[in-house]
């Protein structure tokens, strides 16, 4: 049975009209004054307006158009107005044909029947796009954070605006112990009230059915409440109040829950959009806590990075006071001023100073690299030669070499520029890179030190070094230093200019030394805005390469 409001004032069309549609209700309006109260009130299906009446339809009409009712105009011989024409949706001669009548009625409510679902389906389509919008935005926020709270913060805010929830609880956890209860609501809670959501949180966490090895009581909560009113007041009427309720897992942990009380009933797109933003949240929270855990780690790594470094360089300043007051006692007994001295005497105060010569380099390699971590290694640029470096590196080097038969050779390809540089500091790593290149080369062999221009994209190196070389452009002098000697395999190559590196192997042990030259040598290199690096083959020999921007001026 349908509702349908007849606006006429001739009892005749009334009569006909309430005898023709019996199997409705319908409702009569004879002087239009009530008309807006019965549409609000009774809802009709159906509104019937006759023409031959003396009413005035136009201004009936512009009253009551905007309510969802099929339009029947029973048309006489009297104008109508144009805009109720224009607007009506179905039409009926007077005098009445019952048979046309009921036939045109039935099939103005089947309209309205399929009107009133097409538009439930397109809210519903609409409340759809409408929470996949919320999703994707969501989706977004969450990716772009690596913070617990705020992407507790993200969901709930998702869920509040796709789902219309009167309250939403969501359970996490800050510093991986601290229970924390985010609560957004309408209006205030009671204190019973906030008591039993926190009780509820114990309870739902503990039956999440998966690790729940962080247990916690009442106590242990801490709460954070988003109220949007003041003016009102939940009690424990809202836990009768539907709800929907997901856990935030992954790894067969538990991690929290979410879980929304709303008085409207949630339908099938509701649980699972709500699923949805809660599942959401499972791998953005657990990049959070690596993330935190690495954040943490890397602080105590930095700071007993920071100690070592002191340590080291309080005790280097500590050795090197005494080192040269044994240094120069050394010298004085081998002068021979405090007495002769024997062959065999002469043989121990040898290595004694071959010794203390090596713990002094150790100890100036650990002062350096103490400079370079703390940013306070001094640098005295100026334009100068690498040509010369070179040279005096040979000269100053060629007595050691000398002692295994080793031959030094170099080789400059073209004329080389200027560099604008510290010039005591490069010849502090081409020092360190023949040195190196002495002790691992066997007796007889031969070093070859190689200079010339080259142009940033031509440089060609392994490929753990090319992040070395990405920013260099322009012109450059590359120095290399190739030996003859035992070589590094592929997979070491990254780690030869890493601190306190020394490449297992025997020859290796046997040579010792701090582990320093070469980072230290990465350091300096990279001060002046160039770049080092290594190419070997095991048992053949390796090369050395480093380049330096040329001089602008």
């Amino acid at each position: 049975m349908a509702k349908i409001l007849l606006i006429t004032n001739n009892n005749d069309v009334k009569n006909k009209v309430m005898t023709t549609l019996l199997n409705h209700e319908v409702l009569v309006s004879d002087d239009g004054v009530t008309i807006l109260d019965i549409m609000k009130v009774e809802a009709p299906d159906l509104v019937m307006y006759d023409s031959s009446s003396k009413l005035d339809l136009k201004s009936i009409y512009r009253e009551i158009k905007d309510f969802q009712s099929i339009r029947l105009l029973l048309m006489g011989e009297s104008e109508v107005p144009q805009e109720l024409l224009s607007n009506t949706h179905q039409f009926v001669s007077l005098p009445i044909n019952p048979t046309l009548l009921n036939s045109t009625v039935e099939s103005g409510l089947k309209a309205r029947k399929s009107l009133i679902k097409l538009s439930k389906s397109n809210q519903e389509l609409a409340n759809s796009l409408y929470q996949l919008n919320v999703l994707y935005s969501t989706s977004s926020q969450l990716a772009e954070s690596l913070s617990r709270n705020k992407l507790v913060n993200i969901v709930n805010d998702g869920i509040d605006k796709s789902l219309n929830s009167n309250i939403s609880c969501t359970l996490s956890f800050k510093d991986d112990k601290t229970p924390v209860l985010l609560i957004n609501s309408n209006y205030k809670l009671s204190p019973r009230l906030l008591e039993a959501l926190k009780l509820r949180a114990v309870l739902n966490y503990k039956n999440s059915g998966i690790d729940v090895s962080e247990m916690f009581s009442l106590d242990d909560i801490e709460v954070e409440q988003n109220i949007k009113y003041s003016i009102n007041e939940y009690d424990f009427e809202i836990l009768n109040y539907n709800k929907l309720l997901s856990y935030i897992t992954a790894d067969n942990k538990c991690f929290g829950y979410s879980e929304i009380f709303r008085e409207k009933v949630f339908s099938q797109d509701d649980d699972k959009c709500f699923k949805t933003l809660v599942n959401q949240v499972t791998q953005p929270l657990k990049n959070a806590i690596l993330y935190q855990e690495i954040a943490n780690k890397n602080k105590e790594l930095a700071r007993l990075e920071r100690l070592k470094s002191e340590f080291i360089s309080i005790v280097s300043h500590e050795l090197k006071t005494p080192l040269t007051s044994i240094k120069n006692s050394l010298d004085i007994v081998s002068s021979g001023k405090t007495g002769d001295i024997t062959e065999s005497m002469k043989k121990f105060l040898d290595m004694a100073k071959r010794n203390v010569k090596k713990l002094a380099r150790i100890i100036s390699d650990l002062l350096d690299m103490s400079k370079i971590e703390a940013g306070k290694m001094d640098y005295n640029f100026a334009i100068g030669s690498v040509e010369t470096v070179i040279n005096d590196v040979v000269q100053n080097l060629s007595q050691i070499a000398l002692q295994k038969n080793i031959k030094l050779c170099v080789k400059t390809v073209g004329e080389l520029k200027d560099v604008y540089a510290d010039m005591d500091r490069i010849e502090q790593v081409l020092t360190n890179l023949v040195s190196n290149a002495i002790k691992f080369t066997s007796d007889r062999g031969t070093i070859c030190i190689t200079a010339k221009m080259v142009y940033a994209e031509d440089i060609y190196v392994e490929e753990c070094f090319k992040p070395q070389i990405e920013n260099l452009e322009g012109e450059y002098i590359q120095v290399c230093v190739s030996d003859q000697g035992i070589g590094i395999a592929k997979e070491d190559l990254m780690h030869v200019f890493d601190k306190f590196e020394q490449i297992e192997n025997s020859l290796s042990r046997e040579v010792g030394g701090s582990g320093l030259g070469l980072a230290i040598a990465k350091q300096l290199i990279t001060a002046h805005k160039g770049a080092i690096w290594c190419d070997s083959v095991i048992n053949q020999g390796s090369s050395f390469y480093f380049v330096l921007p040329v001089s602008r001026a």
